[in-house]
């Protein structure tokens, strides 16, 4: 009888428990593995020892692999961690890194002696025909799509495989979870939300973007019933009240539009969700009226800069003047947008940010329940970006203070410094000197102090409210350097930062 390949899949991130969501990806490829073999998920948002929990299970159980996806940022030091455990006292054990990181930098990943293969993208295809590969006396890995591995002391990248655009009708095995009730979080959509994905990737191809660099601006919405299947189980199975949908780009076509908007109109359960402006704004009054019945209660729009300039340099394919009528537009339709800017570029970045500071107030003074996130510029590297997109409109070379070329991290042990990780989470760059840092600091801390966000639930209103008053005067004047009042009142308080814990 043939051996039936075990896989142990991994989820080393580690958030808050009240952060913590479904492992959608891991919950995808336990479910493409099972179907020739059998896998075990160990999530370390919840259990919080992943290490440990992980040798564990490997002294249980005999694996034939270990899968692992991984994070930039912060998220990746339990990474390097549970696989330089996993090698110690497993030496023969291959371990795969997938995801975000070894999608973006698989040299980077692969230079590690702890990281044998990487998968590059969707791995519901390349995952089960790799862990099929090292089963055989002699695996043939250059077959397998989208496989980054190693081969007599050289890093083989094979082709990218075609982006799967098929409804395979899976249904991700949550039990495999424990109890998958205690992924359902209280946010402001409700007291019990769960996360989910139904569309993957976006036909945009912004020059920034992660998500344009793993899926070289290709999309593939849900068929109506899959999405209805899969809400309903969410609904009245586990009791879901509400969804915050981790889509790459949830709006596309209005046409293709209709029918899942159609079953969100049917479900009616509070959801929040990124979009684009120009989609937003494409839509007819009568798939509007299905919006609001579907009770979409905020949209995630990257509007990235008030320049037109900038907007065409980074391939957005959207204007400011969209940004500014899209806020309108969710205004009078009772969505509340939530607009991300990115400050600071390369170039002319006093003068762009500080304009950006004026477009978010004139934003705030359109719709003032509009949400604003204020990020860094920090652009991928050229080797980052998708295969079809590297040597097409390069961007200007970046430069340090000193103007040095800006050297990234060629090992995962150095995106573990501190200077990496804040520039993988857009929070500081190279480029950006002391007093432009400060400033930048400075003002979102006076307009998150003026305008809390609807987010928080553990502040309590008095404080929200005394806070927004005592920012009142510096945001109205424009005085925003050293607010030092509203930093000692923010550490009682402790508002609750978006574009750091989300919802």
């Amino acid at each position: 009888m043939p051996h039936s390949p075990r896989t142990l899949l991994v989820n080393p991130t580690i958030t808050s428990p009240s952060s913590a969501r479904f492992p959608l990806s891991l919950l995808h490829l336990a479910a493409a593995l099972d179907r020739t073999g059998e896998s075990h998920i160990i999530d370390g948002n919840v259990d919080r020892d992943v290490v440990g929990e992980t040798l564990r299970a490997m002294e249980r159980t005999h694996f034939d692999a270990v899968g692992i996806s991984v994070m930039g940022g912060p998220q990746i030091e339990p990474s390097i961690a549970v696989s330089k455990a996993i090698r110690e006292r497993f030496p023969q054990t291959p371990i795969i890194w997938g995801g975000y990181f070894p999608t973006l930098y698989a040299d980077t990943a692969l230079a590690a002696p702890y990281v044998d293969y990487a998968i590059r993208g969707q791995g519901e295809e390349s995952l089960p025909e790799l862990i099929a590969a090292l089963g055989r006396a002699e695996p043939d890995f250059a077959k397998i799509g989208s496989l980054s591995w190693k081969h007599d002391g050289a890093v083989v990248h094979n082709p990218n495989r075609r982006f799967s655009l098929g409804d395979s009708g899976i249904v991700l095995p949550y039990d495999k979870l424990g109890d998958p009730r205690r992924y359902l979080a209280r946010t402001f959509l409700g007291r019990r939300t769960a996360a989910h994905q139904a569309s993957i990737g976006c036909r945009f191809r912004c020059t920034f973007c992660g998500v344009a660099a793993m899926f070289g601006g290709t999309t593939a919405l849900p068929a109506a019933a899959r999405l209805e299947r899969d809400l309903s189980y969410l609904k009245y199975e586990l009791g879901a009240d509400s969804i915050q949908f981790f889509d790459h780009n949830f709006f596309d076509r209005e046409e293709d539009m209709i029918p899942l908007l159609e079953v969100m109109a049917k479900l009616e359960m509070p959801w929040w969700c990124y979009a684009r402006s120009d989609a937003l704004l494409n839509l007819s009054e009568s798939s509007w009226k299905l919006v609001r019945k579907s009770r979409l209660r905020m949209a995630y729009i990257g509007a990235e800069s008030p320049s037109g300039q900038m907007l065409k340099e980074i391939r957005k394919g959207t204007r400011p003047d969209q940004t500014l009528e899209v806020a309108e537009l969710c205004r009078r339709h009772g969505v509340i947008p939530e607009l991300s800017f990115m400050v600071a570029p390369p170039e002319n970045t006093e003068e762009e940010t500080q304009h950006t500071f004026e477009f978010i107030r004139e934003l705030k003074r359109i719709n003032p329940a509009s949400e604003i996130i204020v990020y860094i510029y920090t652009p991928l590297p050229e080797s980052s970006k998708h295969e079809k997109d590297r040597g097409k409109h390069p961007g200007m070379a970046l430069l340090d203070l000193n103007g040095e070329p800006v050297i990234f991290p060629k090992t995962p042990e150095e995106w573990m410094e501190k200077r990496w990780v804040d520039y993988a989470c857009h929070a500081d760059a190279p480029w950006l000197t002391d007093e432009l840092r400060r400033h930048i600091h400075d003002f979102v801390t006076v307009l998150r102090c003026r305008f809390p966000t609807v987010q928080d639930l553990r502040s309590p209103t008095w404080a929200k409210r005394s806070l927004s008053a005592m920012a009142a005067w510096r945001y109205r004047q424009r005085k925003y350097d050293r607010p030092w009042e509203l930093n000692l009142a923010n550490r009682l308080v402790r508002l609750r930062m978006p574009q750091v814990s989300g919802l």
